[in-house]
C-alpha cells in the first residue's frame, strides 16, 4: 500500500516545480525529500517524476498519483475543519440523561442556555430510572447523565466519574386544613398518627418515608400509592393523608396543599452528575456540565 503521506509530499514537490524548493518550504533537507520521493517510486513500482537540471516534471502516473493527493488534501482539509467545528462547539450532538424530577426542574435552565450558546449542536435528552440510565451510559447511548442516591445506597464504581452536583432534601406535604399547615416546619414525629400516600412501585422515595419515619419512631401507615408527584399532591390537598417529597419535585404546589421544611432533616438525595471513567467528554459535554453546575449553584 501506498504511504499517504509521501503521496501528499509528491503533490507538494509538483507544486514547487523541485526537491529544494520543497525541501526549504518543509524545513527538510533535499536528500530526505529525494529520499522519501525514491521509496514512493519503489511502492507504485514505476518513476513519478522526470528530473532535469531545471526542476522535476510529473510522468503520467506522477501526474494520476497526485491528483489522487489533491483529493486526500481535500478531504483532510475537510475533516480538520468539522473537528474544529466540534473542538468550537459549532456542530455535533450531545446526548443525555436524566430523571423525571430533575428533568422538571434543574435540566430546563441549562438546556436553555446551552441552545442559546451552541444552537449548531444538536441536544437530545433520554429520561429513565437509574437502571436504564446506567445501561444508556455504558451503550454510550448518552455521553453523561444526571443521577441521585442516598447516604444507604451511594454510587460506588470503580468504572464511573460521580459529581455531586447539590443536595435535595425532603419536604412534608400536608393539606391547608392541617393542624400543622400554618407551621413554618415540622418534624416526623408529629405526624406519627397521620396516614401517609407514598410512591408505588417500590420508588426509592417510599424507601427513604420508611427508613426516615423509622428512624423517627414509628412505622408509616399508608393510604395511598401514588405513581407521580402530581398525584400525590392532589391526594395530599383531599385529606386522604401527607406525603413526603423531594424538594426538587416541588416546583410546581397545588392549591390546598401546604409545603413544610423538615425538622431536622432526613434522607437528603443528592443530585449526581455521572459518566463513565474510560469515556472522556467532549466539549459540547463539558460545556453542557458546566451549565448544569451553575443551575445546581443557582437552586442551592
Amino acid at each position: 500500500m501506498l504511504d499517504v503521506r509521501r503521496v501528499l509530499l509528491l503533490a507538494e514537490v509538483a507544486r514547487r516545480g523541485s526537491v529544494t524548493a520543497t525541501a526549504r518550504a518543509l524545513n527538510y533537507t533535499p536528500s530526505a525529500v529525494s529520499q522519501q520521493i525514491s521509496r514512493l517510486e519503489a511502492e507504485a513500482r514505476q518513476p513519478l517524476l522526470e528530473r532535469h537540471a531545471r526542476g522535476v516534471t510529473l510522468t503520467d502516473a506522477g501526474r494520476v498519483l497526485v491528483e489522487r493527493a489533491e483529493r486526500i488534501e481535500r478531504e483532510l482539509t475537510a475533516a480538520e475543519n468539522e473537528l474544529a467545528d466540534f473542538a468550537g462547539l459549532r456542530a455535533g450532538t450531545l446526548r443525555v440523561g436524566t430523571f423525571p424530577t430533575v428533568g422538571a426542574s434543574l435540566l430546563p435552565p441549562a438546556v436553555i442556555a446551552f441552545k442559546e450558546a451552541h444552537p449548531g449542536i444538536r441536544l437530545t435528552v433520554r429520561s429513565s430510572r437509574i437502571a436504564g440510565l446506567w445501561r444508556m451510559l455504558e451503550n454510550r447511548e448518552i455521553e453523561l447523565s444526571l443521577m441521585w442516591d442516598y447516604d444507604w445506597c451511594r454510587i460506588d464504581r470503580d468504572d464511573a466519574t460521580v459529581v455531586p452536583l447539590l443536595d435535595d432534601p425532603p419536604a412534608l406535604l400536608v393539606g391547608d386544613r392541617h393542624p400543622l399547615a400554618h407551621r413554618r416546619s415540622a418534624s416526623l414525629a408529629q405526624l406519627a398518627d397521620d396516614a401517609w400516600i407514598t410512591r408505588a412501585d417500590n420508588h426509592p422515595v417510599a424507601e427513604a418515608l420508611t427508613r426516615s419515619c423509622r428512624a423517627a419512631g414509628f412505622e408509616p401507615q399508608i393510604a395511598y400509592e401514588a405513581h407521580d408527584y402530581q398525584e400525590a399532591q392532589a391526594m395530599v390537598a383531599a385529606g386522604i393523608g401527607v406525603a413526603l417529597a423531594p424538594t426538587l419535585a416541588l416546583d410546581g404546589v397545588r392549591p390546598g396543599v401546604k409545603v413544610l421544611p423538615l425538622r431536622p432533616r432526613t434522607a437528603v438525595r443528592r443530585i449526581l452528575l455521572v459518566r463513565m471513567t474510560d469515556h472522556a467528554l467532549t466539549p459540547a459535554a463539558q460545556a453542557f456540565a458546566e451549565l448544569l453546575r451553575r443551575s445546581a449553584t443557582a437552586r442551592s
